[in-house]
């Protein structure tokens, strides 16, 4: 891209609603809120969200009214294939894309489109889910359907977004559907697919559409930068970089750096199996035919940031067999940064230009796209989010660091829309530009002080904004 992408985004399951408008089939968080003992707060659902599937004119409205350049969206999987084959198609889903594109690039919007954001279609997950090795090819077609259909206008993809939370609470927790808890191997046998599985869809678009479509494909990986909690001891810093490889590292390096997984990674989860008895390592392993599919595989660098933490390095438990065991080593708040209304996730700023040197350091200067950050506040807070403006401005601003000082090729920034449904929260929380008043059938959409128009904001952010648009 050639200028720089400032931008707002959301998730299908988050805001679309239409859970069963029109075809559309029923997701994995379909089937887990609607399930009674679900244990997100309040036992609310996504059933009607933001009501995006029946607000698309409105949703567009704020769009335009924000004057970004830029809105990620994921697609709703099952609203396309309603059992997740392409034998299924369901051409008012497709309808309702092509709406929000041609809608988006109307008013001069780039679509920046995510294939997959969790809401696997539960007709998948009765074959297994990401455990079948069969994902790969059903979602490579799933893909492949994509880019025919809408790659015509979308220029910018990402395969799926944070897979290294589906892996570990979707199938190690069990906090996110499936809802499954075998923390010692599942998280790695799913993360194995996940990866071959975007590798694959990569491949597809380089073969078969890049040269007519000339876009770019990468995937979105959740990064949060880490501080060891003492500098002069040494096994406090090997934690911190272990602590880095295996969140961000366990994805990332085999897509970016050499096909494989991190050293780190290999070595812990080895040692821990053959403490544990077994003859292999829990960890998968790459072929060599697999190395060379998965390098490489992604033309810019996709990050959603939204905390740091101090890491200590202790020697993890043998038994149970388990991710968390495996990486030896615990997480701590940064007590002296501020709180945000989740617990453990506190506003770390500095984070945000730390953890972009990493990523320049570690995987070869590539551009960078932060596709998410935002700050959470009590839903109770609705309107007045001024604190908040003040946070936005702090992250902002080092990210303008890490470019202007540090030669970071930071070339987008996205936060949230609008308030949503936050998963495992529920409507607890508000990370949006704009409230969204869920006790209302009509569900409307009322700007926060951090979407108004610039001559209403802080004159420090007035500054900064006007700033980083002379760099791009």
């Amino acid at each position: 891209m050639a200028y720089f992408l400032w931008g707002v985004s959301s998730s299908a399951y988050q805001i679309e609603g239409g859970w069963n408008a029109e075809g559309k089939g029923p997701s994995v968080w379909d089937t887990f809120t609607q399930t009674p003992g679900s244990g997100i707060p309040d036992n609310v659902t996504g059933d009607i969200a933001c009501d995006s599937y029946n607000k698309l004119k409105e949703d567009l409205y704020m769009l335009q009214a924000l004057k970004v350049k830029s809105y990620r969206f994921s697609l709703s999987w099952s609203r396309i294939f309603p059992n997740g084959r392409r034998e299924s198609l369901n051409q008012k889903g497709v309808d309702y894309y092509n709406r929000l594109i041609n809608g988006l690039l109307a008013r001069k919007i780039t679509p920046m489109v995510t294939i997959y954001h969790w809401d696997l279609p539960q007709a998948l997950q009765d074959i297994g889910g990401w455990q079948n090795v069969q994902m790969i090819d059903i979602f490579n077609d799933y893909c492949d359907f994509c880019f025919a259909i809408f790659g015509d206008r979308v220029k910018f993809w990402m395969t799926m977004n944070d897979p290294q939370g589906l892996a570990w609470l979707g199938y190690g927790t069990g906090q996110i559907p499936p809802n499954m808890e075998e923390p010692g191997t599942a998280p790695y046998e799913v993360a194995h697919n996940l990866i071959k599985a975007h590798a694959t869809a990569y491949h597809t678009y380089d073969k078969t559409y890049r040269a007519s479509q000339g876009g770019m494909v990468s995937i979105a990986l959740n990064a949060e930068w880490v501080e060891p909690k003492d500098i002069n001891v040494p096994r406090d810093l090997v934690a911190a970089d272990r602590a880095m490889q295996f969140h961000l590292g366990w994805f990332a390096h085999p897509i970016f750096k050499n096909g494989d997984y991190p050293e780190a990674l290999k070595a812990q989860v080895l040692v821990k199996s053959e403490l544990q008895g077994l003859k292999t390592s829990r960890l998968p392993s790459f072929t060599e035919e697999e190395k060379n599919l998965v390098k490489g595989t992604a033309d810019m660098f996709c990050v959603n940031h939204y905390t740091s933490r101090i890491v200590t390095h202790v020697t993890g438990a043998i038994l149970p067999p388990s991710y968390q065991n495996d990486r030896d080593y615990t997480e701590e708040d940064m007590t002296d940064q501020p709180t945000t209304a989740i617990e453990l996730t506190r506003a770390v700023s500095f984070g945000m230009r730390r953890l972009l040197n990493w990523i320049k350091e570690e995987y070869g200067d590539p551009d960078i796209y932060i596709t998410e950050n935002s700050v959470s506040t009590p839903m109770e807070w609705a309107y007045d989010d001024i604190d908040r403006v003040f946070l936005y401005k702090t992250y902002i601003d080092e990210a303008l660091k890490a470019y202007e000082l540090d030669g970071i090729k930071v070339k987008g920034y996205a936060t949230y829309l609008m308030d949503s449904f936050q998963f495992f929260h529920g409507y607890q929380l508000g990370f949006g530009l704009h409230y969204i008043d869920f006790n209302n059938i009509h569900r409307p959409r009322i700007p926060k002080f951090s979407a108004m128009s610039k001559a209403h904001m802080p004159q420090v952010c007035i500054i900064f904004l006007t700033r980083i648009a002379l760099y791009f």
